[in-house]
């Protein structure tokens, strides 16, 4: 069908069919409901793919090989508070031309730097002195991590300007919901929500350079591997101040060791063993993750969580501000975050309507980012595509039928899992279909590599239900009269509608604290949220 022909295209290569398909999806409005031309009329939709528009005509592993040679050649710099940019710039070009930088705070002011050459980094490496410290002493291990220091004669003037920093932590829900209000429609809520919450180039660029980084540890032992980062950073559904998941790839170890030369000989390496690949892969990331607690600066925290079904080290990268977690045997997830990507890539409207729907989640309990019996964003991911995928026509991957009604979509996504037969169906995003259940689970979502797995295993009936009762409640409030729009813009922008109303403290609209409530009108309580709104 389509949606594995589509599938298959991407995850191949086959970049020449796929952009054919993209060109139409692009020649199509952005708008999530007409199917006239594009216009200018909504900028912030463009702007709104933000650090997508330059890669998503690019092949997952094209984007993917960019940015981690990218990373190669950067430096992450500790400034002084105060600093010139004009003169950072101008000293550090002693080194080499400089492609791109930014500045950003996490624990202090920090600098990324990108040379065109690799070489200028290892000459910063060169030049670069041991730092001297009283009553301790410092680990003698020699990354692409500095720290700039000014002059004595300049750090008591206190005179130089501040440089401008990078956000990279999405803006209050207060302040959101004033930027949702501020909307001509839900449409342009949608986008909006997504153009504050979608990861910026900047902040990418950071996270692959924290996997270089974290590279450069590993490489004492497998010189030929690479960290790869998969999930949220990489399949364009990352929001700000979500967590790196990292991959040490070995493949390429493997490869080269395996090359055979046609002679009287073969050579191979004489090598420990293990009972299992999993004793080996818990034994591989014992080392690396005691080598980084040791010796990787900024990484603090370090736990090694190696009985999980996917055994894992888990720290925080202080200076860049992420929690990461690093595994060496999770090619599932990698594939996973690929087949994501292209989705995200068919067209802007799958990504607007995930950003909303997970933020919807989250501020009403249903998510959280602690691992629990709850939804995960991956499930809840899954759960809007295989929603695009039962449309009438189908929204992905189908792009010659993009003729859906503009804001009907958040409001049908939420109709839709509001009467959804989770008791006997599980989902299934392979085929786009419902098939039987095939356990009790209470919400059993079909991971589309590996199909006796199931995503979702960890959600229990009290979670299952309450996102059902939210889902109902919420359906009901955007069909009521003004939720769709304010009536008066110029008078009543200022009151919560449409998804800035959705986005409420749950608190507001009682299908919380897992209690259970009749099914069918909402409750008397969201008759009074909507009875203030409209006031």
């Amino acid at each position: 069908n389509w949606s594995m022909a589509c599938c298959y295209m991407a995850l191949h290569g086959f970049r020449p069919l796929l952009s054919v398909f993209r060109a139409g999806a692009h020649g199509r409005p952005r708008s999530l409901g007409t199917s006239a031309p594009a216009t200018n009329n909504h900028p912030e939709q463009e702007s709104a793919r933000g650090s997508e528009s330059s890669t998503t005509r690019k092949t997952f592993q094209e984007v993917q090989e960019e940015r981690l040679k990218q990373a190669q050649h950067t430096a992450l710099i500790n400034c002084p508070s105060k600093i010139d940019e004009k003169k950072f710039l101008e000293y550090l070009s002693q080194y080499g031309k400089i492609n791109s930088h930014f500045f950003y705070e996490s624990y202090g002011t920090y600098a990324v730097v990108e040379f065109s050459e690799k070489e200028s980094v290892e000459l910063l490496r060169v030049r670069a002195s041991i730092p001297s410290s009283y009553g301790e002493s410092p680990v003698p291990f020699k990354s692409r991590f500095f720290a700039l220091r000014l002059a004595s004669n300049l750090e008591a003037s206190g005179s130089q300007p501040t440089v401008q920093l990078q956000m990279q932590s999405t803006i209050s829900m207060n302040k959101l919901i004033q930027k949702l209000c501020l909307a001509e429609n839900i449409e342009q809520q949608l986008y909006i929500l997504m153009e504050e919450h979608q990861l910026t180039d900047e902040n990418l660029k950071l996270r692959f350079l924290v996997c270089s980084l974290i590279r450069d540890v590993a490489a004492a032992y497998f010189p030929e591997s690479v960290v790869k980062p998969f999930g949220s950073s990489v399949n364009t559904f990352g929001k700000l101040g979500c967590d790196l998941d990292m991959f040490l790839d070995l493949d390429a170890v493997e490869i080269s060791s395996s090359k055979k030369v046609s002679d009287t000989f073969s050579l191979e390496y004489y090598m420990k063993h293990a009972p299992t690949g999993r004793a080996v892969t818990q034994r591989i990331l014992s080392v690396i993750g005691e080598c980084i607690d040791s010796f990787g600066p900024g990484c603090v925290g370090m736990q090694k969580i190696l009985n999980a079904r996917c055994p894992l080290v888990r720290f925080s990268h202080q200076p860049a501000g992420f929690q990461c977690d690093l595994t060496t045997d999770n090619r599932i997830a990698l594939r996973s975050s690929e087949l994501l990507y292209v989705y995200g890539s068919l067209d802007p409207r799958v990504r607007a309507l995930v950003f909303s729907i997970r933020c919807w989640a989250r501020v009403h309990g249903i998510t959280s980012i602690v691992p629990g019996a709850w939804i995960t964003n991956f499930s809840l991911t899954m759960m809007v595509i295989f929603f695009l995928q039962k449309r009438n026509p189908p929204i992905i991957p189908t792009l010659d039928q993009l003729k859906n009604l503009a804001d009907v979509l958040l409001a049908d996504f939420l109709e839709f899992y509001g009467h959804f037969a989770f008791n006997k169906n599980s989902i299934n995003i392979r085929k786009g279909k419902e098939q039987n259940k095939p356990d009790v689970s209470p919400l059993y979502i079909q991971n589309p590599f590996e199909q006796t797995l199931n995503v979702s295993k960890n959600v229990n009936h009290t979670h299952l239900e309450r996102f059902v009762t939210l889902a109902r409640d919420s359906s009901w409030m955007l069909q009521q009269e003004g939720m769709g729009h304010p009536s008066n813009p110029s008078v009543s922008s200022n009151k919560p509608w449409g998804l800035a109303a959705l986005l409420l403290p749950s608190a507001s609209l009682g299908a919380n604290q897992g209690k259970k409530r009749k099914r069918g009108p909402a409750s008397e309580r969201i008759r009074n949220l909507l009875t203030s709104l409209k006031a």
